[in-house]
């Protein structure tokens, strides 16, 4: 056999498909990956259940999609910047400029939780009124049709 067909031979193979979808999937990301195993359980669930267990076997996400979260180093780096943004610098006009402009923040961030909470309940009062106004006229619609 050339050395050519033997290149030939072993990507034809069964198993260079697979591996090329591996690789395709690993390119597109975690959602890709989701999204396979969905359709997998949608449209004959045992192959949606071998890629659950091919995944996990692999530790497929804890190596690269996940690992960034569960360093301690990361969550190190979190406490260590959440501790440099409150500490005074020593300058007392940006320490009072910072502390201002903090509060304006968070001001801002109140009243604009306070508008969507409004939002969401004037929207839900509309269509509350809709789905009454809806009940009554099908209330009212049988009685027309006796008399």
């Amino acid at each position: 056999m050339t050395p050519a067909a033997a290149t030939y031979h072993t990507e034809a193979a069964p198993m260079g498909w697979l591996r090329r979808a591996e690789s395709w999937l690993d390119a597109k990301g975690r959602g890709a990956w989701i999204a396979a195993m969905v359709l997998g359980f949608v449209f004959f669930w045992p192959v949606g259940l071998a890629l659950v267990l091919y995944i996990t076997a692999t530790n497929r996400w804890s190596r690269s999609m996940f690992s960034a979260c569960r360093t301690k180093s990361h969550r190190a780096d979190m406490q260590r910047s959440a501790w440099v943004a409150t500490r005074p610098s020593g300058n007392t006009a940006f320490d009072a400029y910072k502390s201002d402009m903090l509060k304006r923040l968070e001001d801002e961030q109140k009243s604009f939780e306070d508008f969507m909470a409004r939002l969401r309940a004037a929207k839900d009062k509309a269509e509350f009124d809709a789905f009454m106004a809806d009940r009554a006229k099908a209330a009212a619609a049988p009685q027309d049709d006796a008399a």
